[in-house]
């Protein structure tokens, strides 16, 4: 059997792109923007030993499938063939059928950028203990700041942006984000900010700079932590700001005015997130107020974390996602009154297709930095996430919530005062 006939049997013979195999044979439609090229049985074996979105991964991670055009509309028209009515098991009796049992024996081992499953990572420690957090993080944050500079732009904000309007830039919406956080937060000059998990240091710099708050940011990752204080010297902010290689619950410092989250309670696991938020409450003074910024699910109906998906084995070791009415009730029961929510699932989508942008601008210098397999796990991790949060696979949500007086008084303003500011938005990108 041609592998064609096979690519035919699970996408249709009309399936909108072209493929083409190792073996001469072709399928699909000629001249479609985007191709797909097996190059070899391996690939073929990738898919048999891991139907579907793993096995696919492998393949072209490996080199041995290659995905010609724009990787977000080679997913999309891909995904066509998962409502093809054909089983999971007759798709992989039809691989077998091309190399008998050798598509499954000897297995083949996963390209070197997959971190092994829980139960193969015993001796990294406990899951989310500090150690294994730190590998975690570092796995996936620790690659290269030049190769993020090129991916994230001049902002380094790797986190949804919020798009002020339709047709903002990247950076204007990476500084919109910041300063719609600054405002739900009420900054003020001579505020104390604690930001948790900082990254490479945009909201310490943002607040500092833009607010004369004296901001204190945390991160797992040495590198952000090199790049962020090199950055604050630069800008003149030492005397404000401060960026430290440091895990979260070693911070000492308390009675902070303010506490900005931004994507970070996706690396700290479920069981840990009542006492992540009890930690920063007891950071906070009373009256102050705390953002949370996250990726969720939709709902709580699945589990929180795919231990042998893509993401999970190839981008973020360890994550977990949880619905957003699970995180504001834990902040609830965790000292934190909700003020206000809001689902940014709509901006996720426009930053990455910007950061996609921005890869394929400097493609051959990210491959000649990083290497050939983590350029297209990332190529391949942020294209598929543009069609989990357009099809409402994935969420971004900001929660709000205030730590109270004694009295019970809040210090909030009877109706929401940070929207207005889009025009100083764009003016001050």
């Amino acid at each position: 059997m041609a592998l064609a006939q096979v690519f035919e049997a699970i996408a249709g013979p009309d399936a909108p792109v072209e493929f083409q195999a190792y073996d001469g044979s072709t399928a699909g439609t000629p001249g479609s923007p985007v191709k797909i090229t097996v190059r070899s049985p391996i690939a073929v074996s990738y898919l048999a030993q891991a139907p579907g979105a793993l096995g696919l991964a492998r393949a072209y991670v490996s080199g041995h499938l290659d995905v010609d055009g724009n990787m977000f509309t080679a997913l999309s028209r891909l995904s066509k063939a998962q409502d093809s009515g054909i089983s999971w098991g007759d798709r992989i009796k039809l691989l077998q059928d091309l190399g008998g049992p050798k598509v499954l024996l000897p297995r083949i081992a996963p390209p070197p950028q997959e971190v092994v499953p829980d139960r193969r990572r015993f001796t990294i420690g406990a899951m989310h203990s500090k150690k294994r957090d730190a590998s975690s993080i570092s796995h996936h944050y620790d690659v290269s700041n030049t190769f993020y500079e090129w991916v994230l732009g001049p902002s380094m904000a790797y986190t949804c942006a919020c798009y002020p309007t339709a047709d903002a830039s990247l950076e204007e919406a990476q500084w919109y984000k910041h300063d719609l956080v600054s405002r739900k937060l009420d900054l003020k000059p001579g505020m104390r900010l604690l930001d948790v998990g900082c990254g490479w240091g945009g909201m310490v710099r943002h607040a500092a700079k833009n607010y004369g708050v004296k901001a204190l940011g945390v991160t797992l990752s040495a590198e952000q932590a090199s790049w962020a204080q090199a950055a604050i010297k630069r800008e003149g902010l030492e005397d404000l700001a401060e960026v430290r290689h440091l895990d979260y619950r070693d911070v000492t410092e308390t009675d902070f005015d303010a506490i900005s989250s931004i994507g970070i309670t996706e690396h700290i696991g479920k069981a840990n997130v009542p006492g992540y938020f009890k930690f920063l409450n007891g950071k906070l003074k009373a009256g102050g107020r705390m953002l949370n910024h996250c990726i969720t699910r939709p709902d709580n109906t699945g589990p929180s974390i795919y231990k042998d998906g893509f993401i999970n084995r190839y981008v973020f070791p360890d994550g977990e996602l949880e619905g957003p009415g699970w995180l504001a009730g834990v902040m609830n029961d965790n000292g934190f009154e909700i003020r206000h929510e809001e689902n940014l699932r709509e901006h996720y989508s426009k930053t990455l297709m910007a950061w996609c942008d921005n890869l394929d601008e400097h493609w051959d210098e990210a491959v000649a930095e990083v290497g050939m397999g983590t350029a297209r796990v990332w190529k391949l991790y942020m294209a598929g996430c543009i069609l989990g949060f357009d099809r409402n696979v994935v969420q971004l949500h900001q929660i709000l919530g205030v730590k109270l007086h004694k009295d019970g008084s809040s210090g909030m303003p009877l109706r929401p005062n940070w929207e207005p500011g889009v025009e100083r938005a764009k003016t001050s990108a």
